[in-house]
This record gives C-alpha cells, structure tokens and sequence, in this order.
C-alpha cells in the first residue's frame, strides 16, 4: 500500500522527539508538511500581543494545561479558556491571539490549507482601546516558517508606528509583559 502521508503516527512518541521545539523561542511544530491540513501542535509558555485573522476554520484540542484565546470581537476584548481536555471550533476571520502562559502546556491546532489567494492577516492594536496599530497581510503556507518575518517587521516599527492615534498609548513592542498589563488594567473583566 502507498500511504502519502505514512502509516499511523505514534503520537506521544512524536511529542518526545520534538519536545525541543514545543517551547520558546520556536514554540509551535507542524506534523505533516504537504497535506490538505496544517496540524500543528502547540507549546508553553507563550504569550503575544498580535491578533491573528484566519480566513479558514481553526480546530483547538487543548491536550495539556490551559491556555486561553484573546479575542476582539464587536469591539471589546473578550476571553475564551481552553482548559486541559477542552475543544473548539473557531469560525473563520474571528481576530484571536493565542495566549498559552504554563509551561508545558501542549495544544494540537488543525487548519485546512489556505485556497489560492486567500490572506491571512496578523495585526497588532492598542491594548486600551483596540484601534488597530498594524495591520500585515499574508498568503501562508507554513505558520512555522512564514510567522518570524511577520513578527519582525511589526518588531522594526517605530515608536511613533506603534503609537495609537484614538488614545495616544504606545504599544511596547516585543514586551508583551507590558502590554498585557495595560490590557489588564483597561480592561479588568478579563
């Protein structure tokens, strides 16, 4: 029999060989490289500030620890907690930043292959108010190789880019830290 994508993946035994991998700075590892699915497994900590916008579907199995999804949503920041065992389904285009903050914690994320010309978009807003500070557009192929630039070119921006023009707050950048407490004080039912 010729199976494209091989015989049944031990999965555990696959989680031990890239263990290395699951956790920062890479953080993230996709299994099958040239299949109609992206499934990726995702590590702790690893905590951003980015909002993703993802034209297809998103699959979360929360297999070890919890994590939670930031979402903007109608307007307001709002939380959804992905604790140990739990599953979701995302519609598409729902702008979410992944926030996984215990170490070890392992999520497996399952997303169709993007159509022709489809964009997914990555953007970074204002933690008081959620005006939108950048905004990058992209056809992925690959979250573990097509991320880093992204991230970078937000990373390279000036001060004056990454300040908000409603309110005036200054996003700090690669110091998520920073950010996160200015959306926690800002925003205190989170």
């Amino acid at each position: 029999m010729n199976f494209k994508y091989g015989y049944p993946l031990n999965f555990k035994n696959w989680l031990d060989e890239h263990a290395h991998l699951l956790k920062p700075p890479v953080g993230n590892q996709q299994i099958w490289q040239d299949s109609d699915f992206m499934v990726t497994v995702v590590g702790g900590p690893n905590q951003r500030s980015d909002f993703h916008d993802d034209p297809v579907e998103e699959f979360f199995y929360q297999f070890k620890g919890n994590a939670q999804l930031l979402m903007w949503e109608n307007g307001e920041y709002e939380q959804v907690h992905l604790k140990e065992g739990d599953i979701f389904l995302m519609s598409p285009h729902v702008l979410h930043s992944p926030q996984r903050p215990e170490p070890g914690s392992l999520c497996l994320v399952i997303e169709r292959q993007r159509p022709a010309g489809a964009h997914d978009a990555f953007q970074w807003s204002c933690a008081r108010c959620g005006h939108v500070l950048q905004r990058y557009e992209l056809e992925l192929k690959s979250i573990v190789k097509d991320l880093p630039p992204t991230y970078e070119r937000f990373y390279n921006t000036s001060e004056a880019q990454r300040t908000c023009a409603k309110c005036g707050e200054v996003h700090p950048g690669r110091d998520f830290e920073s950010w996160h407490a200015t959306l926690n004080a800002a925003h205190p039912h989170l």
